[in-house]
Order: structure tokens, then sequence, then C-alpha cells
């Protein structure tokens, strides 16, 4: 069928003309749902919510259960699977028959014909809510989630109306602990000190504040209790080629969740890397399970052992630690072991074809017939002896390599013969000169998650594809299969995160290098003083869907902002000094102001700052020609400085010859009678006892890379979107003595110099922590080298859109 024929015939089950038009090139999905609306009798269309029906079985239909795709597709038709759940169910009943279907067995698994009444919700909520009782009275609304997707797991109410259950749910909360008020209402920059963190530092020691599988004391994020991971199956529930994998696996595993993070060790891990992270280390520890970290260790050419090392940086960082760290190289020698076997299977085959030959044999560039290769039925001592040449380094490179005999009829690319092995004539970092043959991610990957009895395999949609191929190996060759789960990417606009772009952009020096702060690499986030606790909580809020999506910067600035409004103490930075003489004060004065370090918390504790005769303002707090909506210093005008008793008054200004303006004359006004000013300005004092101000060597302000909210698309190329303005060096600026405090404070918290720890808001101007430039060594002020970061501006700013 014609691809506008299939659009056509997808738009008339009431599919969008663009999801018509995606779906149509979807060479896998494409036949599938086709037959399946052919089944059901609905070449001629159907309302949207039955198309919606038909397009779920059609793309979540598995290998074992397409054989009765038509008995499916018309208990669709004929209304007895009436949702996406029973749609879901009944997949699972069908993937077990192997012969007829017990239609009597079908309905009872598949929840046809079950009518969950009004009254009968409202029982089993009723009774849930009385077994959570202390828990809800305690924790009011912030148990809600956890108790809705508790609810959802009630036996009797699996059939139920989900929307039915959530209103009868949130009206019996109601009735029970009243409406939400002030104790429920989230102040503004509080909302993540409600929200789970995997762990936190405290006192400069890691503590867990994580998950628990008792929902009840629970802290899990809603990320891992609802939505899509709240669907994933328990240990167990995957089906195997041979019902005795299952039971080795569970005798090996217990029957505990277990999962991998499996990053290939050829660049630094960026925020899309975070939500992997948080998905593959939280969901185990939601379900008190355990995740390895294993390096996807299979192409010796692009691994470095800075990649190996800043990957467990970054991990730690985030607050996870690793159940073990493993290497796909761990595996070789079982690796080549298992691709003699599935020679002698007849599974796999040594081609010599090159890599434009199997492209023509796939179709070519405009996608035409398939062909077999003509070494794909050799005989199979033939391909033994030849894959075994290969491990002897008897062949050049691209000369030979190891195929698998899949499908090449398949509408899935990922069963056109993938390779499993190609030769290469690099020492690996970990085996040396052993091999000169190595595994490719595709026969690697599913074969290192089955030795580890990986329980959820969870990767992202650009694998989905892969899914199949993944199962097929493990079939083929009759191990332990797992389960993988595909979820969306992590996208952030106004930022480019291939390593390729990001190698040039360090390469051209267009950035300091992978930790430039305007990079959103792990490494450079760290540097710019972003908290790791706010990127969990932003990755956690997000959560996890079945599509991609792109997250407005803005959006990740915000939540870092709220984290640090409340985490971080204030201090008074003064960016460009302007200094001012308060001539009615006498030379020798200096008063001694107790200041808080954050105003209405106590606990952040306080510190003295010195007010003398000579005080600096920020040039952008005083203008020569007043103006009616200018509120800040002008000649004749009064105006407080934060915390100081009375407010000054600016009666002059002196200039140099050339006409630049080299200091204010002010006054102190501290008469009785004196008013109080409508705006306050920061400022710093000079004191030789407190040895203010503190002078700071360089602010470094930063603010996006690129122009444009997706760089990738300039007609020029993404060099040619590049900021001119993404950074700006400010250098004399001075900074209150709260500084010092804050300093050794951060680090003897953190038992170690990490600079980007030493965070604070500089009022009115942002959020700033040191730099990894910065120096204290020095045992006098003058020879310190403080260098800041600005990590994030107070509030959003327009220009950054």
């Amino acid at each position: 069928m014609a691809d506008k024929e299939l659009i056509s015939l997808f738009q008339s089950i009431g599919l969008t003309e663009q999801r018509a038009k995606d779906t149509a090139k979807n060479k896998k999905l494409a036949p599938t749902l086709k037959q399946t609306i052919t089944e059901a009798g609905f070449n001629e269309g159907c309302d949207k919510n039955t198309g919606s029906l038909l397009y779920t079985l059609a793309s979540t239909i598995t290998k074992d259960a397409a054989v009765h795709l038509g008995y499916l597709a018309r208990a669709i038709k004929d209304e007895r699977l009436k949702n996406a759940d029973q749609i879901a169910a009944a997949i699972k009943y069908v993937e077990s028959v192997s012969t007829e279907i017990n239609e009597k067995e079908f309905n009872e698994n598949s929840g046809v014909g079950v009518t969950v009444t009004p009254e009968q919700i409202k029982e089993a909520i009723a009774a849930h809510i009385e077994n959570n009782k202390e828990s809800l009275i305690k924790d009011r609304y912030k148990v809600l989630g956890p108790l809705l997707a508790q609810a959802k797991q009630i036996p009797s109410l699996r059939w139920a109306n989900g929307v039915a259950v959530k209103e009868e749910l949130e009206r019996q909360v109601v009735t029970l602990i009243g409406p939400k008020d002030e104790r429920d209402i989230l102040i503004k920059g509080k909302k993540k000190e409600t929200k789970p963190v995997t762990s936190i530092k405290k006192d400069g020691q890691k503590v867990d504040s994580s998950t628990t599988s008792d929902p009840k004391k629970s802290t899990v994020p809603n990320m891992f209790l609802e939505g899509e991971l709240g669907k994933l199956h328990k240990p167990g529930g995957n089906k195997q080629i041979k019902p005795e994998l299952m039971e080795e696996h569970l005798k090996a595993t217990g029957g505990r969740v277990i999962t991998r993070f499996p990053p290939e060790p050829n660049g630094y891990l960026h925020i899309g890397h975070a939500k992997a992270i948080n998905v593959n280390f939280g969901y185990a520890k939601a379900h008190n399970g355990v995740c390895y970290l294993r390096y996807d260790d299979t192409n010796p050419e692009a691994e470095e052992e800075r990649y190996f090392t800043s990957i467990k940086e970054a991990i730690e960082w985030l607050g996870f630690t690793p159940w073990k760290i493993t290497y796909s190289s761990d595996y070789f020698d079982k690796l080549y072991e298992l691709a003699v076997e599935l020679i002698k299977r007849d599974k796999a085959y040594v081609c010599y074809c090159t890599p434009e030959e199997m492209h023509e044999m796939r179709g070519g560039d405009n996608g035409g017939a398939r062909s077999e290769c003509v070494h794909r039925n050799r005989p199979i001592e033939e391909s033994l002896i030849d894959f075994q040449k290969m491990k002897e380094g008897r062949f050049k490179e691209g000369e030979v390599t190891l195929r698998m005999k899949m499908d090449m009829q398949s509408g899935s690319p990922q069963f056109w013969d993938l390779v499993a092995y190609r030769v290469m004539y690099t020492p690996h970092h970990r085996t040396g000169d052993k091999w000169c043959i190595y595994p490719t991610y595709d026969y690697t990957h599913c074969l290192c998650d089955s030795f580890e009895n990986i329980t959820h395999s969870l990767c992202t949609l650009e694998f989905r594809m892969s899914r199949e191929s993944y199962y097929w190996l493990c079939d083929a060759l009759e191990v332990y299969k797992p389960v993988q789960f595909e979820y969306n990417r992590l996208n952030i606009n106004n930022t480019v995160m291939s390593k390729r772009k990001i190698a040039k952009l360090v390469q051209e020096k267009y950035v300091s290098g992978w930790d430039d702060p305007r990079l959103y690499t792990l490494p450079a986030l760290r540097r710019r003083g972003v908290p790791p606790e706010a990127i969990n909580g932003f990755v956690q809020d997000l959560g996890v869907t079945l599509s991609n999506s792109t997250i407005q910067v803005s959006r990740f600035d915000k939540y870092i902002r709220d984290y640090l409004d409340v985490h971080v103490p204030r201090l008074m930075i003064v960016l460009e000094p302007l200094k001012l003489i308060i001539e009615n004060l006498p030379e020798d004065y200096e008063q001694e102001l107790k200041i808080p370090f954050k105003p209405r918390d106590s606990s952040m504790g306080e510190h003295v700052v010195p007010f003398s005769k000579i005080v600096y303002i920020d040039k952008s707090d005083f203008r020569e020609q007043d103006s009616p909506d200018y509120f800040r210093l002008a000649v004749g005008k009064t105006v407080g400085l934060l915390y100081v008793p009375h407010p000054i008054t600016c009666i002059d200004v002196k200039k140099d010859e050339q006409g630049n303006i080299q200091h204010l004359i002010c006054r102190y006004e501290n008469a009785p009678d004196t008013k109080k000013p409508k705006t306050y300005i920061q400022w710093i004092s000079e004191s030789k006892k407190y040895k203010s101000p503190v002078k700071l060597s360089e602010v470094r302000i930063y603010n996006n890379l690129f122009l444009s909210e997706n760089p990738a698309a300039h007609l020029g190329g993404f060099l040619a979107d590049i900021n001119p303005e993404s950074l700006e060096v400010v250098k004399e600026s001075l900074a209150e003595v709260g500084i010092r405090e804050v300093i050794n404070r951060s680090i003897e918290q953190t038992k170690r110099k990490e600079y980007e720890c030493v965070r604070f808001q500089a009022i009115r101007v942002g959020y700033f922590c040191l730099d990894k430039d910065t120096r204290l060594e020095a045992s006098t002020l003058e020879e310190e080298n403080l260098v800041l970061n600005r990590i994030v501006t107070l509030k959003e700013d327009p220009k950054k859109n």
C-alpha cells in the first residue's frame, strides 16, 4: 500500500495528519497497524476512541502475542476491550496461549464484562484510607500521590475507572483531614524541601534520605510510583524461552530489582545522562534493589581514562553509589564463546562484504528491495574457521565481520543481519593487546544484561527498535532474557549535547573546556555551581513519558533558583564599585553591624559587617540625572543602606579632569526625625580591622551560549548561532567580609576544597559560587585569588529567552 493510502487509512481511525505520516514511515508499526485495522473490519474508518485502542494494540503487541492479533482486534471492535489496561492484560494472557484461545479465561484475565460500581470503589477506598490513616493525618496531602498509586494496585479496583478511583480517593481524603490549608501550601522556594532527594549532604557526610518500598513511610518520588515506571513488571514476570532460565535467575537474585547504568566512556556525561542515572539508580532504590555501573567499553579507539573517572565522579556527585562497577570487557571471553556458539547454531556467519555493500543489500539510500549476503548460507564450519582467524589477527581491519543471521525481510532494520564482531587493531585500556576483535553494542549489551541478571533494562526511546533484536539474541542463545523498557530523553533548548559538537566547541576555543559553565555537561553544571539536589529534583519532577520533548532552559533555571533560595546564605557584592565618602562621620568611625546570613532564617546564623566613613556602592545604584521613575541614589536624593540604622543623602559628585566620577560626597541622616527611605541598596565599607572590602579577582557572568532555542537548525551551522555575550568577565569587584565565613564553613562541611559548593546569593545581583580557578592557600587577603561564577539570575531574565 502506498504511503498516501496508509496515511489516509490511519487518519480514518482518528490519527492526526502528522501522527499518521510518522506512523506510515515506521516500517514496523505501519504494517502492524494496517493489519489490526483490517482484522477489526475498520478499513472504512471508525471513531477516534476505537482508533486509539487499535493504535495502542498495534504499538504494544509483542512477538509472542502477534499470532492472536486478529482476535484482539476483534475484541476491541466488539467493545470487549475498552481501555489500555485491558489491552495490556489481554496481550499478556495470549502470550502464553499457543493454540485456540479459551474465551472464558481470556475474559477473566482481561477484565471483559467486569463492572466496578461506585459503591465498590467507595468501599475499597474507605478500607485503603483506614489502613493509611496515621500517615495521612501526619503528612496530609504529601502522601496523596503514593496513596493513589497504591489504590490502583488494589485487586478489586483493577478494572475500575481510573478517574472515578482518583475522585473518590480525593473526596475521602478531604473528609478525613479537611481541604488544603496553609500547612499544605508550598511556600515559594521551599518546594524542594518536601521533595525526596536521593542523597543530601549534611555536615560533610552523605545522608541517605531516599526510597523505601513501604508507601506508608515513603519518600519515593512519584516518578517511580506513578506513570510509565509504575506499570513495569515485577521481577520474575518476564517470560523466558525456557522456564528453567527464570528459575535460575530468581535463585541468583532472590527476586529483587536489578538495573544498570551503561555509559560509553568516550566523553563526559551531560544533563540528559542525569535523567538516565536517576531512572536507573532511582528505580532500583525505589524497589529496594541494586544498580550496576557498567562501562560499555567495546570501542577502544574512543575510550580514555579521564572519561571513566569523570563518569564515576558525576554519578557520586549526584548522590548515587553503584552496587558494583563492571565493564563490558569483563565478559570478553564469555562473549567470544557465545559468538562461537551462535555460529554453531547457524545463527551467525563470517561476512566479507564492505560497509557499502551491506548498505546496498539493506535497500540503499532509496530504501529499495533487500537481499541476503552471499556468505549468509556458507557452511557453519567455514565461519567457525574464519572467526578463529579473526581472533588470531589474520584479517585486515574492515576485511571481514561476524554478522548475526536474523531476518533481512523484516520491517525493522534491527533485524537486517547486524554486525556482532569487527576487526580492530587497537589496544584496549584494560585487556591490552589480547584482542584484535571487539563486539558491537547490538551484540554485547543484551548479553551483559543477561550475565548480570538485570531485571529492567531501562533505556531511551531511540533504542525502541533494538528491543526485538535484543530479545532475539537472548533467545537464539537460550540465555536469561531481561525486559527492555524505553522512556523519553531529557532535551533542553538553547544548547547542544552532542559529544561531537561539544568537542568542536572545545577544539575551536569557543569554550574553555568540557567543564565550561556555559555547557550542559555534568562537569560544567557542577563547576557553574548547580546543586546536584536541584538536578535530581528537576529530573524527578519531569518524570518519565513515552514521547520526546524539549524543555525550556528557563524552566531548569527556575528550578535551580528555587532550590538556592532556600539553601544558601545572602551576602552583599558590589560588581562595579563606586566610592562614596560620608562627610559628617569622623575619620575613625566604625560601627559593627550584626547581619543575618538569611533574613527570617536564624538557622544560617549571623556575622559582623563594619560600617565606616568610606563606603562602596555599585555604579548601577547611582545616576547623575535623576528622574521620577528612578528610586536609587542621585544628587540631593536619600536612600537607605541595607542593615544600616540611618539613610544617606548624596550632596556632591567629585570628578577628575576627564570628567570621570572619582567619588561621591554623602551625608549620614541620623537625626531623630529622619524619614524612612523608600529604597535600600547594598554596600561595602572600608575597614583595616576587618580587612574590608574583600577583593574579587574575577566575577564571571554566564548567559546562554547560543542565541536561538535550536542552534542545530541555524542555516550557517550551530557555530554561527554562538552568543557573543555568553560570558562577561567583571574585574575589581568587591565582597563584604561575610564571604570568608561562607567559604570556610562550606569547605569545612565538605572536608575538601570543592569550590563549587561555596554558594551564596549576592543580594540584588544573582546566585554565585567559587570557581575552581580560585586560590585559597594565601595567608593574607591581598594574595588571595577569588573567582566567582554566576549560577543563575535572581529572577528569569527575558533576554535569555
